[in-house]
């Protein structure tokens, strides 16, 4: 026996459709991605802080690459620019110096950044161009069968490494700020509330920003770790992160395995729009 329908005027609206693509053509966001999947949370995440912040998306241009979650536009606020994979930082490198009143939002996945993008995400945190970036991290190459990734664990299973992953994970974090990032911070989707301040915090500092979110990935990195049910693989992320100050007080036997989330670094320098800029109003002023 089917279940009455609920009265159209009694279905609650989503409260962010109207920031969606899907929400604003369809009525309702409508999104992609795979069953438990952590994108789509991510997803909601940006387009709450874009409706309560009542962010501009003209100044706050959202730049995504190739990876599962290029299917994230579906239900991002504002426009977002699709560019070449890895090629994010580097995009969003010229938008800034062309207009230093935009604050570029690159969201890249764990492959796109420090495997085929690693060159550009390197030189823009190198320059502080003052952008965020946020990475997320699922440990696989999903979109394209579920090989292994630069930051897929030591020892676990994915499509081409049917027998354990024999390298180190690179750490993306430690990557830039060894390249000059002035703000990093890393999250998972077990810490929505702290990912949400995080952004807020990036928004607001002037430099290059970095945010890295572990995800979960169910249909390949859980799948093939034995964590198929999503609330598995969820577990599994949120059991393994220990915040920063009580890494402080752990040896680096107890931290194996383990990734360190927080505010991992806040500092103050000159962007490179600042010194730029500086050059051009000098020259300006010597030729008047």
């Amino acid at each position: 026996m089917s279940l009455p329908a609920v009265p159209k005027a009694e279905k609650p609206e989503h409260p962010y459709a109207d920031m969606t693509t899907t929400g604003r053509m369809a009525g309702f966001p409508l999104h992609l991605l795979c069953r438990g999947c952590g994108y789509g949370s991510i997803g909601q995440a940006i387009c709450r802080i874009f409706k309560d912040e009542k962010l501009d998306p003209v100044k706050y241009p959202l730049i995504v690459g190739v990876g599962c979650y290029s299917q994230l536009p579906l239900i991002l606020p504002g426009t977002s620019y699709m560019v070449l994979h890895g090629r994010g930082p580097a995009v969003a490198t010229g938008l800034q110096l062309t207009n230093p009143e935009l604050k570029p939002i690159s969201i890249q996945g764990d492959g796109d950044s420090v495997s085929i993008g690693t060159n550009h995400l390197i030189h823009a945190a190198r320059r502080n161009i003052d952008m965020v970036v946020i990475m997320l991290n699922n440990k696989i190459y999903g979109m394209t069968g579920g090989q292994v990734a630069p930051t897929t664990p030591t020892g676990m299973y994915s499509t081409t490494s049917p027998y354990g992953y024999e390298e180190p994970a690179i750490d993306a974090a430690e990557l830039v700020r060894a390249a000059g990032a002035t703000y990093i911070a890393r999250w998972t989707t077990a810490h929505m509330r702290e990912f949400m301040k995080s952004i807020k915090t990036a928004l607001n500092h002037k430099g290059f920003s970095f945010i890295e979110i572990h995800s979960q990935c169910v249909t390949y990195f859980g799948r093939k770790n034995k964590m198929a049910a999503p609330v598995e693989i969820f577990k599994w992320i949120r059991d393994r992160a220990v915040k920063i100050e009580k890494a402080k007080n752990m040896n680096p036997e107890e931290l194996k395995d383990k990734f360190i989330i927080g505010e991992l670094l806040k500092i103050e320098k000159p962007t490179l729009s600042d010194m730029k800029y500086k050059i051009i109003n000098d020259l300006r002023s010597k030729s008047k």
